[in-house]
């Protein structure tokens, strides 16, 4: 990722001084070259989009049409908190404003319009996609248009429900170096699509697997069937909730007791963010496309998944079996 060839200017290297003692000239150069695309900003995209743009990529484009409203300035610290600042304008465009206080030698731009309507040559542009509180079936479409283009777009989606967080990542097929014993190595890995990720049949996944990520599909599913949101649902659908649980574990061979009641609960209970869950996620998620723009230090592969119930960060691989 990124224009070989092209060096920092003096003012980046001032600037960046710190960072580049930390991960080296050629990380900055590729960072400063990136273009980054975000869609969706609450409040982990927001706390991702503030630690990318201070590590300084080369440009940021905002994606999110939704009129402010007070139920979105709980976790979004990046709108101002006088109501006259922000009336009539979207929450992109708020976040632009602020974002560019940040760091004036980053672009930051809005793209208006649905992110659904969106065809792959408009993802041409961007090195790095991210998703945010989109529907399963807009991450499956927009995952596939990032996987249709002649250059590798490195795709991500979040999301944060209740004192839960989930990343998927997909970096399709990805070199990288890293040190082992005092020698730098290249390393190769090949990423699943989020769609053929969740396709992987859960009998055939470790018995200790994240119980986060079954109950996350779960609800997803359900938005999907009910024509739901993100994050529209409440603990009122619990027992249609459960009897898609059951539908799912039985098709799936897997014991229901994987899918707790509680856990299901919590996560569909309330419809706002933990701002320490969303800083903690979307400082990994910043991390991890760093990693992916400069092509060092090992990457994510290829589900994140944080409980503040426990304080655990848990990676889990799930790839296709046959791949």
């Amino acid at each position: 990722m990124g224009t070989e060839g092209e060096q920092l200017t003096e003012q980046e290297t001032a600037i960046y001084d710190r960072q580049i003692r930390v991960w080296g000239v050629d990380a900055q150069r590729r960072l400063s070259k990136s273009n980054v695309f975000v869609s969706g900003l609450k409040g982990t995209s927001v706390e991702f989009c503030k630690n990318i743009v201070l590590a300084g990529v080369g440009s940021l484009t905002l994606n999110d049409d939704r009129l402010v409203t007070e139920d979105l300035l709980f976790a979004n610290f990046l709108t101002p908190p006088d109501e006259n600042d922000f009336r009539g304008k979207s929450v992109a465009e708020l976040c632009c404003d602020s974002l560019k206080d940040f760091n004036p030698m980053v672009s930051v731009s809005v793209e208006k319009g649905a992110l659904s309507i969106f065809d792959a040559d408009f993802f041409q542009k961007f090195d790095v996609v991210v998703v945010n509180c989109c529907s399963l079936l807009t991450k499956k479409s927009v995952n596939a248009k990032c996987r249709k283009l002649p250059k590798r777009v490195a795709f991500y989606s979040v999301e944060c429900r209740d004192s839960c967080g989930e990343i998927f990542v997909d970096l399709q097929n990805f070199s990288y170096c890293k040190k082992k014993n005092e020698e730098t190595i290249e390393c190769k890995l090949h990423y699943p699509s989020f769609e053929e990720a969740i396709a992987v049949p859960w009998r055939s996944l470790p018995k200790r697997m994240s119980k986060l990520y079954y109950a996350m599909r779960v609800i997803e599913r359900f938005e999907e069937l009910e024509g739901r949101n993100p994050g529209e649902t409440s603990v009122d659908d619990l027992p249609n909730v459960q009897k898609l649980r059951k539908e799912l574990c039985e098709a799936y061979c897997l014991n229901e007791s994987h899918i707790p009641d509680s856990l299901l609960r919590r996560l569909m209970a309330s419809t706002s963010e933990f701002p320490p869950v969303c800083a903690i996620v979307g400082g990994i998620l910043g991390q991890e496309v760093i990693k992916a723009i400069s092509g060092k230090g090992d990457p994510l592969k290829n589900f994140f998944f944080f409980d503040a119930m426990d304080g655990k960060g848990i990676i889990e691989d799930i790839s296709n079996v046959n791949s």
